[in-house]
């Protein structure tokens, strides 16, 4: 097995891990709020909400964001970079396929974040670029590494730092996306792959909580 291979590996057993024990709470009916059609399309609540870690980052425009930018809305966060040959691309497609389905009411409730996993190519500016290929309105945060693994050990969806020496690195990263809510707190995951129409209906279920 080569180092690549293994470190993916150990990324989709830390994350089926998580995801696990997480589902198992659900199942068990020690988490409120959970009903068979969101968990069925993939939207997995928290028992309880958690705190998101308190760093700072950069907007596809060049300004300073603090995390609790994100309140007032719900937030999807997806952990990628601009240079992904295949699951960021895919993802946000698919995002943006599902947004354009969603009723409006819904739609202004929500807000789709890609944070980048490779800071060291993924500039403001490239992120504004990319990011307009899929939609105007989706976010973009860029950081140092130190303070993009604490933002993402801090919800659960770890990567793993690329030896950006390489020409041509890739980022070993997961697919899951963080919920964060209104009050900018962690609700809860959705889980890859990604099931539109399943997410179609149930978005706007969720979104309608407080």
């Amino acid at each position: 097995m080569t180092r690549t291979q293994k470190t993916v590996f150990i990324l989709a057993a830390l994350v089926a891990l998580i995801l696990g024990l997480t589902v198992n709470k659900v199942l068990s009916g020690r988490s409120e709020g959970n009903s068979a059609a969101l968990i069925d399309a993939g939207i997995i609540l928290l028992p309880q909400s958690r705190a998101v870690p308190d760093v700072r980052m950069t907007d596809q425009d060049g300004q300073p964001v603090a995390l609790d930018s994100l309140e007032g809305k719900w937030s999807l966060l997806f952990f990628g970079y601009t240079y992904c040959p295949d699951i960021c691309p895919t993802t946000l497609a698919q995002l943006r396929q599902v947004k354009s389905e969603l009723p409006k009411e819904a739609v202004e409730r929500l807000q789709v974040v890609l944070v980048s996993v490779d800071p060291n190519r993924d500039t403001p500016t490239q992120l504004k670029q990319y990011l307009g290929y899929f939609d105007k309105d989706f976010r973009g945060l860029t950081g140092s590494v130190e303070d993009t693994q604490t933002l993402s050990n801090g919800l659960s969806i770890p990567f793993i730092p690329a030896d950006t020496r390489k020409p041509g690195y890739t980022v070993d990263h997961s697919g899951n996306l963080a919920i964060v809510g209104p009050d900018g707190r962690q609700r809860g995951f959705i889980r890859a792959p990604i099931n539109n129409q399943k997410l179609v209906a149930q978005l706007p279920v969720l979104v309608r909580r407080d």
